[in-house]
């Protein structure tokens, strides 16, 4: 999170991560802390009645809800995973405060390092976010989809063909005719994403497990998955699958 907090929206740190986020009842922010094995969340609301909404929210950012003891179990069956595992356990998927917000970022990462990811997401958030009261460095929220639909075109920087497929999809989540939420079901938000330019498998399952949390997405193509790979002994090249040749991969997971 640190790598890819955005300038103005996030703050993160070895220890602590902190954002704006827009709820419900206004903008809100919020501060997680790790103190030993807990993590302690302060937040600062503009209705009490959000404070479920956002407590549900941090534990989807997190993987609260998952069970590390049986997840590091399963993957330690592997001779390849288990020193690994040993390593560093008790690892999660890490998930989303945003569903919305997180298909933005999958499809500007698409193609670019997690830098020019960061610089491009920072631009877009400090030219068309809302300004709110600046607290620990964090002053404004994350563009509405409707303000992206709207200007996109105008800060986006890079192929037209991208822009434009950014936009639309900001579009189509801005009045309703796009769906993304923390309930879908997998199949059927992975065929939704894919049926619109610019988005191919990558996009698709990276926004499902950042989104949904489901543990089985894997992502062949993805330079840090093949990197990773290649450093635990495993293959580091995707093999063609018997329905035809694998995509090209990005440049890197954002």
């Amino acid at each position: 999170m640190q790598a890819r907090a955005l300038a103005g929206v996030e703050v993160a740190g070895p220890d602590h991560y902190a954002r704006t986020l827009a709820l419900p009842g206004g903008p809100a922010w919020f501060r997680v802390r790790r103190q030993g094995a807990t993590l302690r969340l302060s937040a600062r609301l503009a209705a009490l009645s959000d404070l479920p909404v956002l407590v549900a929210r941090v534990r989807r950012l997190f993987d609260l809800d998952a069970d590390p003891l049986a997840v590091d179990a399963a993957l330690s069956v592997h001779a390849e995973l288990a020193p690994l595992v040993a390593r560093v356990p008790g690892i999660r998927v890490p998930g989303t405060a945003d569903p919305h917000e997180m298909l933005i970022r999958a499809m500007v990462g698409q193609q670019v390092s997690v830098a020019a990811a960061r610089t491009a997401l920072s631009r877009l958030a400090a030219e068309l976010g809302e300004t709110v009261p600046e607290r620990e460095g964090c002053d404004r929220l994350f563009p509405t989809m409707a303000a992206i639909a709207a200007h996109g075109g105008e800060v986006l920087r890079g192929p037209a063909a991208r822009i434009r497929s950014i936009v639309h999809a900001a579009g189509l989540l801005a009045n309703g005719e796009l769906s993304l939420t923390t309930g879908d079901d997998n199949a059927a938000q992975r065929a939704a994403l894919l049926a619109l330019p610019g988005i191919g498998p990558w996009t698709a399952d990276y926004v499902r497990m950042r989104v949904t949390g489901d543990p089985d997405v894997f992502l062949p193509g993805d330079v840090a998955v093949r990197s990773g790979a290649a450093s635990a002994g495993l293959p580091a090249e995707s093999r063609p699958s018997r329905s035809g040749p694998a995509a090209p991969p990005p440049g890197a997971a954002v």
